[in-house]
């Protein structure tokens, strides 16, 4: 979603118009300081937030964050390989075997 040349073209008129071609350089250098000061606010928190989380996280981008990233690249991935089912778990028990006892899970 960008804008296009008519879009930009179209902003220029109107700020001309509602503006003045005498005010418009000075309001566009202030529109990119304002954008400068936004990048070094960014940046300052990245390396920030890069610094509070240690050398565990260095290599992590703010966009794999994003939960929209995360569903995208866990749906585009390939599936992980079956586990080999177990032969114990497939089949039925006979009548007189006593099912498997684990004392740690109860």
């Amino acid at each position: 979603m960008g804008l296009g040349w008519m879009e930009i073209g179209t902003i220029l008129i109107v700020a001309m118009v509602v503006f003045g071609p005498e005010r418009l350089p000075g309001l566009a250098k202030q529109a990119a300081g304002f954008v400068k000061m936004l990048k070094q606010m960014a940046q300052n928190a990245k390396a920030e937030l890069s610094q509070e989380l240690g050398d565990d996280f260095k290599d992590i981008k703010l966009r794999d964050l994003d939960p929209r990233v995360a569903i995208r690249d866990a749906m585009l991935s390939e599936p992980p390989p079956a586990a080999p089912a177990e032969s114990n778990q497939s089949r039925m028990l006979r009548p007189d075997e006593v099912p498997p006892f684990d004392a740690e899970a109860t």
